[in-house]
């Protein structure tokens, strides 16, 4: 009789006649997921709920974009105003600028390329590695389209050949790949400057107000007053977002209403004609009049714009539909108006040019406008920090930054993070740009070049997301790069042009990070195709296990590696170094796949590695780059209650014939009957499942009596050495700098938070 188990089959010449199909384990596993019941979109939520979160992202969103009017007039006038008309060209461009990009551009286009909710730079680098195989890593594996947050909705239209032919070549050009993970990498390192440069030239713009209370305050103690505020915000990251981030909204709305009265009224009682900037021609009269300086001074208008990244990025916490709402009802007009505020009090005092939004404040209102600015300023500074902790969050889990500690603040919020080592680095970084730069108007040209740099990556992400995966009509997508894209070059241009006198900060940030992202993915690629080359084949495994030299000792091992495709080298040198097996051995690969979130019911794929009575399993933990890793329920119990659960269902499959090549050809049990030559022999039916319940029972007793022995956990820490015969370059990239890294950061336990008690690493050297 056939057994449940692939290497007991005895019998199945007679179902040669039917047609049968190959099934291992994992397609069985994922197979009996039902994908299409997950949770519907948030964007079906009544509005009730949409108003609420539209709320609460006032808070977590706007905080930057919501505070550039403390500085954008006195950096784009950095020399005074030579025609009252140019004022209405500076407010032209500001008004055509914020409703092209952050409105037009991210709140209506970009939003909708989110990642099953998230956004972000990593967000669309997935959606594209998803629909093109464009991924450096060979670890996709048939069964990852099964999970349901992996699927794509692909609309039909005409414009599929373009979009296959498109896909077609960058699947085949290695430059392409190298380049995607490149810009990915870029727009990474320069999200984390914006990360550095935030909170200085918030703190900073609202701090240098008090000089307007007080002549004794110089700028020395500004600037140290700045620094202390900033060294206390790092200070309370640990405490985590969650704790607060909810109190920001009242506050940010607060700021939000105050700006847009006081812009109301400064409108009303100086000059409402400023109405007329409008008009774009006052933005062709002002080039005109001002040529070269009118170009340089879009360093100063683009900042208008900041924390615009932050509308796409923190969408995850929210809804497309809820941060569509707050920006058009309240962010957007209140800047609007506050601008247009502070215009017309520009027009009648040209000698204010400096510190312009304080002195536009009517005398009663000061010190609590002062106050709230103060506040809006931190908030602005926290929602780029923990923006900056998400990100290399992502970054960790795709292979590009090297191993840190990620503490999950939240038990509420998904995605609130907070990462010690960044976050110590972070705040000594903005210490020494305070310090060093000392003004707003020269922190605000290095905060440019990061500002639009991260907007151009967007917009040519987004052009390949409209060719290739919305098949958007190519007079659409032409007409978004010539109105989008020359806006967004136009002011890049114009911000590198300061590259001298602060711009070149970001782009030394992003140099740092960039080396340091590339060492480590460089390396993490060599690992992984070492240990593909290397890997042990399943006869090797079985003459390991069954040698004679191997005892066979109570519990169960739990064995990591990063290679999905097989068993990892370290297995065989750790079997000839300590001749002993566990009864029973899961080897656990951990993989991360280009989706924000992996359903916890689709996160566990098994296979069984034959012969079935060694009880030696191979397991597939998948996880999203937003995903909370081991931090879920004990990660070791859940792993034993899925492979118990994989077992249970093996009943549902009987291989039946074992070909010449070794494959196992399965036939699937449907509604309790096994189609077999003799449908009617119900005797056979039930006696063969007898015997699989029997063998799935003393395999689950199995298992559980190899838990309740103990559990180990064994972790292989690889020491990687360029091979015999490297290059220079080589030889320093891997044995200088890679374990320079290595050596200054966390171990594997320590992020896997893996009981030292039940932990034993085996050490091996990779000759890459």
């Amino acid at each position: 009789m056939p057994s449940c188990r692939g290497d007991e089959t005895r019998e199945g010449e007679d179902f040669k006649s039917k047609t049968l199909f190959r099934m291992d384990s994992l397609h069985m596993e994922s197979g009996t997921v039902h994908g299409d019941t997950h949770l519907p979109s948030r964007d079906t939520k009544d509005w009730y709920v949409i108003l609420q979160l539209a709320f609460q992202s006032i808070g977590i969103v706007y905080g930057d974009i919501g505070t550039s009017p403390l500085y954008v007039y006195s950096s784009t006038f950095t020399d005074g105003v030579k025609d009252n008309d140019d004022i209405l060209g500076v407010l032209s461009l500001i008004f055509y600028t914020i409703t092209l990009i952050p409105l037009f551009k991210y709140v209506f286009i970009v939003l909708k390329a989110n990642d099953n909710g998230d956004g972000g730079t990593f967000a669309l680098y997935s959606l594209i590695c998803r629909y093109a195989k464009v991924g450096l890593i060979p670890s996709q594996q048939a069964e990852d389209r099964d999970v349901s947050n992996f699927r794509l909705e692909l609309p039909t239209s005409r414009s599929l050949k373009r979009a296959s032919k498109l896909k077609s070549k960058m699947e085949k050009s290695n430059f392409v790949k190298f380049f995607l993970l490149f810009a990915t990498m870029l727009g990474t390192s320069m999200v984390i400057g914006d990360g550095v440069l935030t909170p200085c030239i918030s703190v900073l713009s609202a701090v240098n107000g008090i000089k307007e209370a007080t002549d004794s305050m110089t700028e020395d103690k500004i600037v140290w007053i700045s620094v202390a505020i900033l060294v206390c915000l790092f200070m309370v990251q640990r405490f985590g977002t969650d704790k607060v981030g909810y109190s920001f909204a009242p506050i940010i709305c607060v700021w939000f209403a105050l700006i847009g009265g006081i812009g109301v009224y400064n409108f009303i009682k100086f000059d409402p004609t400023v109405v007329k900037a409008i008009n774009p021609k006052y933005i062709i009269d002002y080039f005109t009049r001002n040529k070269k300086q009118a170009w340089i001074s879009l360093g100063g208008v683009v900042l208008a714009i900041t924390g615009t990244e932050a509308l796409f990025a923190d969408v995850g916490h929210f809804t497309v539909r809820s941060i569509q709402v707050s920006m058009c009802t309240v962010t957007y007009p209140a800047l609007i108006l506050a601008y247009t505020g502070q215009a017309s009090f520009f027009r009648k005092h040209h000698e204010d040019f400096h510190d312009l939004f304080f002195k536009s404040i009517p005398h009663g209102l000061y010190w609590p406008m002062f106050v709230v600015a103060v506040l809006a300023s931190i908030i602005a500074s926290q929602a780029m920090i923990s923006g900056t902790f998400s990100i290399i969050q992502q970054s960790l889990s795709l292979g590009c930054f090297p191993r840190v500690k990620i503490v999950h603040t939240s038990t509420k919020h998904e995605g609130q993070v907070y990462i010690p080592e960044v976050n110590y680095l972070l705040m000594l970084a903005c210490v020494g740009v305070t310090i060093g730069f000392r003004t707003t108007t020269k922190i605000g040209n290095a905060y440019g070049i990061a500002v639009v740099f991260v907007m151009t990556l967007t917009s040519s992400f987004m052009v390949l997301v409209m060719i290739m995966i919305w098949k958007t009509h190519i007079l659409l997508v032409i007409s978004y790069v010539v109105v989008i894209g020359s806006i967004e070059l136009l002011y890049l241009s114009s911000v590198l042009y300061k590259f001298d006198q602060g711009g070149y900060l970001p782009l030394a940030f992003a140099l740092v990070l960039m080396v340091i992202m590339y060492i480590w993915n460089n390396v993490y690629r060599r690992k992984y195709y070492y240990e593909l080359d290397n890997k042990i084949s399943p006869e090797m495994v079985k003459e390991l296990a069954t040698s004679t030299n191997i005892n066979r000792i109570p519990g169960l091992a739990i064995f990591y590696s990063e290679l999905v495709h097989g068993i990892p080298p370290i297995f065989k040198h750790y079997m000839e170094n300590v001749p002993a097996l566990h009864s029973a051995l899961i080897f656990v690969s951990i993989k991360s796949l280009p989706i924000s979130k992996v359903p916890m019911e689709e996160r566990f794929l098994f296979r069984r590695v034959d012969p079935s009575d060694l009880y030696v399993f191979r397991c597939v933990v998948r996880y999203g780059y937003t995903d909370v890793r081991f931090e879920e329920e004990p990660f070791e119990r859940l792993l034993v209650e899925r492979l118990k659960e994989f077992i249970r269902e093996g009943m549902m499959m009987i291989p039946t014939l074992t070909p010449s090549n070794g494959d196992t050809v399965s036939v699937e049990l449907q509604e309790g009957s096994i189609y077999s030559e003799n449908e009617n022999a119900d005797t056979t039916r039930i006696e063969e499942g007898r015997r699989c319940q029997e063998d799935v029972d003393k395999d689950i007793e199995k298992v559980d009596r190899a838990a309740l022995a103990g559990i180990v956990h064994l972790i292989g820490e690889t020491e990687v050495i360029a091979e015999k015969g490297s290059g220079f370059g080589k030889k320093v990239l891997i044995n200088t700098f890679y374990n320079i890294l290595k050596r200054n950061l966390r171990q594997t336990d320590k992020v896997f938070d893996i009981p030292h008690k039940r932990l034993l690493k085996v050490g091996m050297i990779y000759e890459l």
